[in-house]
């Protein structure tokens, strides 16, 4: 697999993802349902946003490993969340460290929604390639 990253601005690089992600001779794609914060039962959380992130992360991480896949090929990343303002604030110290340890360079859409499932506070929908 080839991959080439495109952020044509310089505001770009603040922006934690990139513009556009090209990738070639790919030999499967991983199509990732959104992750939340569900305990290995079902059972939703309850926590706050930062509290749930991390489970989210420790799901979307699972899922991709246990799918033969690797985090670092995650060529997007989308995120829900019932508020930006609360992410920005409150979790961009855990969500960033989690695309540096994986050398995540992916595009991305942050947006925010009315509501999740079961009260949750935030989402993350992958694709990964190999």
């Amino acid at each position: 697999m080839e991959k080439q990253t495109f952020d044509p601005w310089a505001w770009g690089k603040n922006t934690n993802s990139v513009q556009a992600v090209e990738v070639k001779n790919v030999s499967a794609t991983l199509y990732c349902s959104g992750q939340v914060a569900l305990a290995a039962n079902g059972t939703p959380s309850n926590a706050d946003m930062r509290s749930q992130l991390l489970q989210t992360i420790a799901n979307l991480e699972q899922l991709i490993h246990e799918s033969g896949f690797a985090c670092k090929n995650i060529v997007r990343l989308n995120v829900f969340t019932t508020s930006t303002q609360e992410f920005f604030t409150t979790c961009m110290d855990i969500y960033v460290p989690f695309l540096q340890r994986h050398q995540i360079q992916q595009a991305t859409t942050l947006l925010e929604v009315k509501g999740l499932f079961a009260n949750l506070t935030v989402e993350l929908e992958a694709t990964v390639v190999k």
